[in-house]
């Protein structure tokens, strides 16, 4: 059974820093690309950060560019999620998501939440 499973989140003040991972078990993890995605209360859910199957190439929203960087290792089966100078609109539940082609799983969740 595919799982995603997401750490490292959790309270800190505002121009803090967190960085979240992301361990896949049960796939093939180099064939899918990643993603980082939140939900705040009340809002829908948006993409945060993409990264390709290779880590070629990554991608951002606008909100985040320059504080955030997502990586992945392979060997790990794991995505990070590095962010720096947290604000508190940045709070949210933080979920990773895995593609390939018609294949989609997402991770459970971990809730970050930056106080100002």
């Amino acid at each position: 059974q595919v799982q995603l499973v997401e750490s490292g989140g959790g309270l800190v003040q505002f121009g803090g820093s967190l960085r979240l991972s992301c361990a896949a078990s049960a796939l093939t993890f180099s064939r899918y690309a990643m993603s980082w995605y939140r939900q705040a209360p009340g809002k829908e859910r948006e993409l945060v950060a993409g990264i390709s199957s290779d880590g070629s190439t990554t991608n951002y929203v606008d909100s985040v560019k320059g504080r955030f960087t997502i990586s992945r290792d392979n060997a790990k089966n794991t995505v990070y999620l590095q962010m720096n100078s947290l604000k508190p609109e940045d709070t949210a539940v933080y979920y990773c998501r895995a593609v390939f082609f018609r294949d989609a799983y997402w991770g459970q969740g971990t809730q970050v939440t930056v106080s100002s």
